[in-house]
């Protein structure tokens, strides 16, 4: 998914237009592009509400439920009108597109027609409620300034206890096509990429992990993956010899996923003997995997961190309030004496290492400390102290703390952080004191931490590329 999406670059180009414009609205904006006679999300900028919008990046719609599908039925073919009545009857019900609830009373197909044939007049497209009750918006499409085409479908999305459909059209329509006339501005004046080198040495990774994992190995799916992630920004379509050679696949290895891939929709071939992948590329798990926490990220880690130190390992993240650390992950070990925490668990920021690590990463100004009060005998809550203190945990990267939450307790943290280097959560072990002195934690079990939180954020990061991975 993240190939298609760098390759298409439409996300990176034009998703902080997509985003101020849901500031200023207050509703969600989201950005399609056609797949066939369905739509697929390539960004979503949501509001935060009891009733929100739930669709992800890479999740399919049906064209015929949608505003951004009348829009893309403008430039259908008599073929591609022929396939859509064709998928229309064998599946009247939209079991076929699991984002969307099931239709109970199909309608005509003539009044879809009638809604992209009045959208070509008017160059926007409503959907009244199409998807289910409730739901309303309204869609400008965004043209290629090379080809004058649809490059994509910019999309307002409200529920009627805000607008109507006639409301959001009136009222929302006008600051839409604004922000769509900016978008299309920065196609415009945007150049061409470099031609990118792509990745190098897929065929030897694939060939190295046989060797590992023997005939557990599949390398035949191990191959024709690679042959998607030669493809990226800067490497939009691709010859045979460019796809094996990005590989390190034979050309007839590489020819025949091409021939494949062509045959599921995934690649299509261009006039100029070229590769191109399609959006059906971001059904290959894009869409569970924009659902993904990074609490579902880092679990896996803190299981395997946990079995390396013989330590329980968890992930925390500050509060709104920002004087609190909440637990979102944990795996604990099997001991008579534990630590007993559980996911959800609050505990003051200023006494914990993972809360100093959070609020280290804080201008001073921004920190939330409460009122620190003594929970041992050893707690620090003298203010200009801890402000002391938080300054060398953000100086060293780590925070270690000794029984200062409680007696008998001992904790090393180090952050998580996002692909700008912002601390988005912390991740800590804890023991009783008896089983490590305070150098053995900086000696046997800091080297630990740092490895798994930048396992950690390898994955957040490749995960939060076109979509934003919940921290909480």
């Amino acid at each position: 998914g993240n190939a298609y999406l760098a390759a298409l670059r439409l996300p990176a180009l034009l998703d902080a237009r997509a985003d101020e414009l849901a500031d200023e609205l207050d509703e969600s904006v989201s950005l399609a592009v056609a797949d066939r006679d369905g739509i697929r999300f390539i960004h979503q900028a949501t509001r935060r509400r009891a009733m929100s919008l739930s669709f992800r990046i890479g999740d399919l719609l049906p064209a015929e439920r949608t505003a951004p599908g009348a829009l893309f039925a403008t430039e259908w073919t008599e073929a591609d009108r022929r396939a859509w009545r064709e998928r229309r009857a064998a599946d009247p019900e939209d079991r076929g597109f699991p984002a969307v609830p099931s239709r109970e009373h199909p309608w005509p197909d003539e009044e879809f027609e009638r809604r992209a044939a009045q959208a070509a007049v008017d160059g926007w497209a409503l959907d009244d409620q199409l998807i289910e009750p409730g739901l309303v918006a309204v869609a400008v499409p965004v043209r290629d300034p090379h080809t004058g085409r649809i490059a994509c479908a910019a999309s307002v999305v409200s529920h009627t206890s805000r607008h109507t459909a006639a409301g959001l059209r009136d009222t929302l329509l006008p600051r839409l096509r604004a922000a769509v006339a900016d978008m299309e501005r920065e196609l415009r004046q945007t150049s061409a990429p470099e031609p990118g080198s792509g990745p190098s040495g897929l065929a030897t990774w694939t060939g190295a992990s046989k060797q590992e994992l023997g005939r557990g190995f599949v390398e035949s799916l191990a191959r024709g993956l690679t042959v998607l992630t030669a493809f990226g920004e800067g490497r939009a379509a691709l010859t045979l010899t460019e796809v094996a050679k990005a590989t390190g696949l034979a050309r007839a290895t590489a020819r025949r996923a091409l021939i494949t891939y062509e045959h599921l929709g995934l690649v299509t071939a261009t006039g100029h003997r070229t590769f191109t992948l399609t959006p059906r590329v971001l059904s290959l798990g894009f869409p569970p995997l924009a659902r993904t926490t990074l609490a579902e990220i880092a679990t896996p880690h803190l299981a395997d961190l946990s079995a390396r130190i013989h330590e329980s390992a968890s992930l925390a993240v500050l509060t709104a309030h920002g004087d609190e650390i909440q637990y979102t992950a944990r795996v604990a070990t099997n001991r008579v004496m534990s630590v007993n925490l559980t996911v959800g668990t609050r505990l003051p920021a200023y006494a914990t290492s993972m809360g100093r690590v959070l609020l280290a990463d804080l201008p001073p100004a921004r920190r939330t400390l409460g009122e620190p009060r003594p929970l041992t005998p050893h707690t620090l809550t003298d203010r200009a102290a801890l402000d002391r203190l938080l300054t060398e945990v953000r100086t060293r990267g780590y925070a270690l703390v000794d029984e200062e939450l409680e007696v008998g307790l001992r904790s090393i943290a180090v952050p998580v952080r996002d692909h700008r280097g912002r601390v988005v959560a912390a991740l800590n072990t804890a023991m009783h004191t008896t089983r490590r002195t305070p150098a053995e934690c900086v000696s046997d079990l800091l080297p630990e931490l740092r490895a798994t939180a930048t396992a950690i954020e390898q994955d957040f990061h490749t995960a939060g590329r076109f979509t934003r991975v919940p921290t909480s």
